[in-house]
């Protein structure tokens, strides 16, 4: 009987020291009730408590909360339905608001994030639902934080994990995805056909202007070696007759201009008289053959006096 009060009186105060002391962790927040009311938020470390005067009444992660929104049916713009299941990100900023706010901040969350979507979605027509994924999501968040303030919460992002159609609208939108590429490819063949046509014409128009100047220029290099030619050979007969106006001015030229004269004569009749298709007529008087080399003596000293 003696060990009897001094052990009561030690369990007792063991039991005031557990319900006085409290270690919170961190990143955690615990809403204290002193007789039934508010009377603070314990933060991270070591916090005391009057021992049945205050009690732990909720307790808060203050961490981003993943929470995954069940999947429903929305109904767009154009009368179409689509299934949307999402997630929302979201993290409790104000303890004292998260636990006397709301009843279950989580389930309001997640119906206000409900009925936002589907407010959304139904101001957009069905194409639009899969090409602005991030406006609809920027509005939900907007919509649920504005709402979430008084929750304590704070709405950090919301993602759409998946639209689906019905399967009529899935196989409509495929076919007209097929007639789209199909559409594609045959505009690429066109622009490849004319791409070719353009490039043939111009390779042959390049051909024909490159032929046709270097016709002009063999033609131009042509004429100017046969104005050359002529030339040359103009000078070169000048040079002669010039020569042989000298040798004529000596003294016996003459006579040699007759003696060549006469054998340029003779040889003639020889050819002619070989040939034995030709008929050669003699002169029946051969002073005449005397007579044409006259004719040509006289026609150079006309020359030569001149």
């Amino acid at each position: 009987m003696d060990y009897a009060v001094p052990l009561a009186i030690a369990v007792i105060a063991i039991i005031f020291i557990v319900r006085s002391i409290k270690v919170v962790p961190q990143q955690h927040a615990w809403v204290k009730e002193r007789l039934g009311r508010y009377a603070g938020t314990l933060t991270p470390g070591l916090n005391f408590l009057i021992p049945f005067v205050d009690r732990i009444a909720y307790k808060h992660s203050l961490k981003e909360i993943p929470l995954d929104v069940p999947s429903q049916v929305c109904i767009t713009r154009d009368n179409t339905q689509l299934t949307v299941d999402g997630i929302l990100y979201f993290q409790v900023t104000d303890p004292m608001r998260a636990s006397y706010g709301s009843s279950n901040y989580i389930m309001a969350v997640t119906q206000l994030a409900q009925t936002s979507l589907r407010s959304v979605i139904g101001k957009l027509e069905l194409d639009k639902t899969f090409e602005e994924r991030d406006m609809i999501n920027a509005q939900v968040v907007s919509a649920i934080d504005e709402a979430a303030l008084n929750w304590g919460v704070k709405v950090l992002r919301y993602e759409i994990k998946d639209l689906t159609p019905p399967s009529e609208i899935l196989r409509a939108m495929q076919a007209q995805i097929t007639a789209e590429r199909e559409k594609r490819a045959l505009i690429a063949a066109s622009e490849g056909r004319r791409q070719e046509q353009i490039n043939i014409a111009t390779g042959e128009r390049e051909a024909f202007i490159a032929r046709s100047e270097g016709e002009k220029q063999a033609a131009i290099n042509k004429a100017q070696g046969e104005a050359a030619a002529i030339t040359t050979v103009a000078e070169a007969t000048g040079q002669a007759l010039e020569r042989v106006a000298t040798a004529i001015r000596q003294p016996g030229g003459e006579q040699a201009v007759q003696l060549k004269v006469a054998e340029r004569a003779v040889d003639a009749y020889s050819k002619v008289a070989t040939d034995s298709k030709t008929t050669l007529v003699i002169p029946s008087n051969m002073t005449e053959v005397s007579g044409l080399i006259a004719s040509a003596m006289k026609m150079v000293q006309v020359g030569k006096s001149s």
